[in-house]
């Protein structure tokens, strides 16, 4: 069987290796390591003078001198790595045992060296000397040469026998390899541990591949690149300017090996263009490659409605990849026509006048002439005076693309108006008053300004500008406006009447809510003299505490949610949230006296920075929506103990109120806590009551600094 020679030395010195170890050992009888040479293997044997003799084991660096039998001292030792040497046999080396000297002993192998005579590569007329080329014929005269498995060139350019062009005991022919390189030339027999005779001198291979042009230029991407020369079929690989690498399997070579052609990404970039040969070799062309780019030869129309298309013409316009209008506004690709001519895109809305950009892959550009957006105008309003509160008519032309509406007194209102609308329908803000244009503001900023005058009369009715967001039940609510003091009375839901009041003025109202106001996220009613009725912005009316700090929140269900439980359930239904936000919902009939609800561990976002066990509390916000429950447990798990507290039942207060459990009410078997940052483990609640059905929400159980009787549960 043939062997290539990196594999040959490999397998067959490893064998031989695994072989001996275990009679060759690096290390002392105590078992430390030692740093002796230690010679397992060596070879070949028979061996060829003029070849190489190799020595495998283990600390061969330290080998200083080999010596043949004859008393032939070699020094000059290739040292592979510390565990292989080798040497070339000289000619007039004789059979014997070989010594491996080192600093401080010798070794001296068990076997003979003993030598293969036949083959030769004859020293006068040995091989061919002259420049060869990849394809030339190269020629090995000697003898038994018809032993000869491989030719092997500079490198590992191997040609293996089979391929060999003729083969004699004296002679063997071979072509030059694409990857052979100039250097000395070698012959195996191809045994597991091969003889290798090489040249005396070094066999001179040149590189013959030249270029001449490249074509076309400018080459459009996603076409053809046709590259001109000498001897291209050398070539391996087309290393195009952005470093993108075409290999050899996506390279065309013509017939008479002048000409190659490789396919142009569409990624590609300008620049210079490299090859690479089968040696190794690298050239470059003087001349840099250029790129075929889209053109604009016009754009319509030249006024444009944003959201609407804008149609390009021009050349090569199926390499566009984007189109950018001004301000960096993206614009969206549409139909291109079948003969790249034509390509419409459709106007962002929030582009403005400009020019209009188009974009490649391969960064190449096209840039239109400026084109003109469309603006609305106005044919009318109507009417030109009016009471503030009251609505004014806007008609006029392309109305769709306006968003918002200024009055007087830098007073705005948001518009939407439908798909071709021909007018708004604006309510004038209740605090406008005063003379002035209107302005119309559109998608894309665009400001245009009425020619007419706009006459705002003060209203007396009524208008709120806010009112305190959440409030609990008998607190003060804080409402500001204008023209508050025509206030006659304010309704809550359901139809409950405020009776107590703080301060009142004609911008500022002090109103209690009513202890009987239905609680949640709701609105007022306001009523003026004149009988009209003003509804407040939504706010919440909440027996909850306000969350002084989120970041102690440790169970919101809203990310911070339950890994276990045995019933309930994250909900948000907007009839029982308290903000808007999720919360854990229990409506299921509960085990006696155990049902886990929620929990986590490992102190996952608990945090417990600065909370102290004295002064501070766990709160909870909860919602019981039928009768009142049983108890609860809320349980925190560490390596100072295993602490509960026993909550009392909840009541049904008609709404959202919160509960405060001390840190001082846990404890483990009558011991309190002591260091909340130990709580490292399991924490969570579980019902604790009676087997009964229980309906309530909870929501942002958190750690907070409170004040109150040490070891107290209060519910409020």
């Amino acid at each position: 069987m043939r062997h290539k020679i990196n594999k040959i030395l490999y397998a067959s010195v490893m064998a031989c290796f695994l072989s001996t170890v275990i009679f060759f050992t690096g290390c002392t009888p105590t078992g430390e390591v030692s740093l002796t040479p230690v010679l397992s293997v060596f070879g070949p044997s028979p061996a060829l003078r003029g070849g190489e003799l190799k020595f495998i084991g283990s600390n061969l660096d330290k080998v200083t001198a080999i010596v043949l039998a004859g008393n032939l001292e070699i020094t000059e030792i290739t040292k592979i790595s510390s565990t292989e040497i080798s040497i070339v046999i000289p000619q007039n080396a004789v059979p014997g045992t070989v010594i491996l000297k080192y600093s401080g002993g010798e070794i001296t192998t068990k076997t003979p060296l003993t030598f293969s005579e036949p083959i030769s590569i004859d020293e006068t007329n040995g091989y061919t000397t002259a420049t060869v080329k990849a394809g030339d014929i190269f020629t090995i005269n000697g003898d038994y040469l018809n032993l000869i498995a491989q030719v092997i060139f500079t490198d590992g350019a191997m040609v293996d026998s089979a391929d060999f062009i003729s083969q004699t005991r004296k002679k063997i022919e071979v072509f030059v390899p694409k990857t052979a390189k100039t250097g000395k030339v070698a012959i195996s027999n191809g045994a597991e541990i091969p003889v290798l005779v090489y040249t005396s001198g070094v066999a001179t291979v040149m590189d013959p591949t030249t270029l001449t042009a490249i074509a076309p230029i400018p080459v459009k991407p996603g076409s053809d690149l046709t590259i001109t020369g000498t001897y291209m079929d050398l070539i391996k690989t087309v290393i195009l300017p952005d470093g993108n690498k075409i290999d050899s399997a996506n390279i065309a070579i013509n017939a008479a090996k002048t000409q190659i052609t490789v396919k142009v990404p569409l990624t590609a970039k300008e620049g210079k263009v490299k090859v690479q040969t089968y040696s190794g070799t690298e050239m470059i062309f003087a001349d840099s490659m250029k790129l075929v780019g889209p053109s604009i030869t016009s754009v319509s129309p030249m006024l444009v409605k944003n959201g609407g298309i804008l149609t390009v013409t021009g050349t090569n316009l199926d390499l566009v990849t984007g189109a950018t209008f001004s301000v960096g506004i993206a614009g969206t690709l549409g139909t291109l026509s079948t003969n790249n001519t034509s390509l419409e895109i459709t106007v962002p809305m929030t582009a403005v006048d400009g020019t209009v950009v188009l974009g490649t892959n391969s960064g190449l550009t096209a840039t239109s002439t400026a084109i003109t957006f469309v603006k609305p105008t106005f044919t009318s309003i109507s009417p030109l005076s009016l009471t503030a509160g009251e609505t004014v008519t806007i008609t006029g032309t392309d109305l769709d693309l306006v968003r918002k509406v200024k009055f007087i007194g830098d007073l705005s209102v948001n518009v939407s108006p439908a798909v071709g609308a021909a007018s708004i329908d604006v309510i004038v803000p209740a605090s406008g008053a005063g003379t002035g244009s209107v302005t119309l503001e559109t998608v894309n900023g665009t400001q245009v300004v009425s020619a007419d005058q706009l006459v705002i009369i003060a209203a007396t009715t009524p208008a709120i500008t806010s009112v305190t967001t959440s409030v609990k039940p008998g607190g003060l609510m804080t409402i500001t406006g204008k023209n508050l003091n025509y206030v006659e009375s304010i309704i809550f839901p359901t139809n409950v009447k405020a009776v107590l009041y703080g301060v009142r003025s004609e911008n500022t109202i002090e109103v209690y809510v009513p202890e009987t106001a239905k609680k949640g996220t709701t609105t007022f009613t306001m009523n003026s003299f004149d009988g009209k009725e003003i509804v407040s912005p939504t706010f919440t009316i909440s027996g909850t505490d306000p969350v002084v700090d989120a970041s102690y929140v440790f169970f919101n269900f809203d990310g911070k949610n339950s890994w276990w439980g045995d019933k309930g359930a994250v909900e948000n239904l907007a009839e029982y949230s308290l903000d808007g936000s999720s919360y854990f919902r229990i409506n299921d009939n509960m085990n006696p006296w155990w049902t886990g609800l929620f929990w986590r561990n490992g102190k996952n976002d608990l945090k417990t920075d600065g909370v102290t066990v004295a002064g501070w509390s766990v709160k909870m916000d909860v919602n019981v929506i039928e009768a009142s429950t049983g108890d609860f447990k809320f349980r925190f798990k560490g390596t100072e103990g295993d602490f509960w507290a026993v909550i009392p039942g909840f009541a049904a207060k008609g709404g959202w109120y919160t509960v405060t459990i001390p840190l001082t009410s846990f404890n483990d078997a009558g011991k309190l806590m002591v260091d909340m940052s130990t709580m490292d483990s399991d924490f969570g609640m579980a019902y604790a009551g009676p087997g009964e059905h229980v309906n309530m929400c909870i929501d942002n159980i958190r750690f907070e600094q409170t004040s109150g009787p040490s070891g107290v549960l209060r519910l409020y």
